[in-house]
C-alpha cells in the first residue's frame, strides 16, 4: 500500500508586523528615510546646515543652510531665517529671503516675506508674498557652496 510521504515540517516563525501608520498626513512629506524632521513641539534658535532634506513643523530663528538639498516648511512651522536650499515648500511661514537653487514653491496658506532668489517659482492661490523675486534659470545647473 501507498503512504503519501512525509513534508519537512519548518519550524514556525513569529511574524513581525509592521508599527501602525499615522494617522496624520503631512502635506509634500518626502518618503520615509529621505528628511530629516523638526517636530510641531521643537523651537530653535541658531544655525541649521546639512547635508539630506529638512521639514520643519516647529519654529526655526537663525540661518538655514542645505546646499543641493529640499527643505519643506509644514504647516504650523514659522521659520525666521535667512534660507539657502536647493528646492523649499513652503506651507507655513517664512520671514527671510530665500535662495533656491531649482525652485520655490509656496502652497495655499503658504506665506513668504522677504526676497526670493530661484530658478523656477510657483505660487497657489491663497499663498501670501511680498517681496522680490529674481528669477535665474541658469541657478538650477550652478553648484553653490
Amino acid at each position: 500500500m501507498w503512504t503519501k510521504p512525509q513534508q519537512a515540517t519548518e519550524p514556525a516563525r513569529p511574524s513581525i508586523s509592521p508599527p501602525a501608520a499615522s494617522p496624520t498626513v503631512r502635506p509634500a512629506t518626502p518618503a520615509a528615510g529621505q528628511a530629516a524632521v523638526i517636530g510641531p513641539s521643537l523651537k530653535i534658535k541658531g544655525q541649521v546646515t546639512g547635508s539630506e532634506a529638512l521639514q520643519i513643523d516647529g519654529r526655526v530663528e537663525g540661518p538655514i543652510k542645505l546646499v543641493g538639498h529640499e527643505l519643506t516648511v509644514g504647516p504650523d512651522a514659522q521659520v525666521n531665517s535667512e534660507i539657502e536650499a536647493g528646492a523649499v515648500t513652503v506651507y507655513g511661514k517664512i520671514v527671510g529671503n530665500v535662495q533656491a537653487n531649482s525652485r520655490v514653491d509656496i502652497k495655499r496658506d503658504g506665506s513668504i516675506v522677504g526676497d526670493i532668489s530661484t530658478a523656477r517659482i510657483s505660487i497657489e492661490d491663497g499663498a501670501h508674498f511680498k517681496g522680490r523675486i529674481e528669477i535665474d534659470p541658469a541657478r538650477s545647473s550652478a553648484k553653490t557652496s
